[in-house]
């Protein structure tokens, strides 16, 4: 079976690719570059994980900056969002325990998609 991989759009991919390396950890993939430095289409890992950015832009799916909201699982989550936080991250919800076992915490980037990052390692139970 295929993995998901998440897209995002924003109004300013150049500047997401650097935000999401700096403030939440991610590694560069691939980054392909359009005419004045623009991002046309980014790859960027986390884990065994991955994240597509490109610009936002009206076509026939319409404009989507700012409207993701994205789970990443991370290690410790308090450590992460230490990071996340010192970096000028606007953290919205700070790390706390959940009833199914995870530490979760969420942060909104420059554009206003939400991220979550926590413990708990969704996959196929049972």
């Amino acid at each position: 079976m295929a993995g998901v991989t998440p897209v995002l759009r924003y109004r300013d991919s150049a500047r997401a690719v650097e935000f999401l390396i700096e403030a939440f950890g991610f590694e560069r993939h691939a980054v392909y570059e359009g005419e004045g430095g623009s991002v046309e289409h980014a790859e960027l890992a986390s884990g065994d994980g991955m994240v597509m950015i490109g610009p936002d832009r009206e076509d026939a799916f319409g404009g989507r900056a700012g409207n993701g909201w994205t789970y990443v699982v991370v290690e410790d989550a308090d450590a992460h969002c230490a990071h996340a936080r010192s970096t000028g991250a606007e953290i919205v919800r700070e790390p706390e325990d959940q009833d199914y076992g995870s530490r979760d915490y969420t942060a909104r980037d420059f554009e206003g998609n939400l991220w979550s990052f926590g413990t708990y390692r969704p996959g196929p139970h049972g």
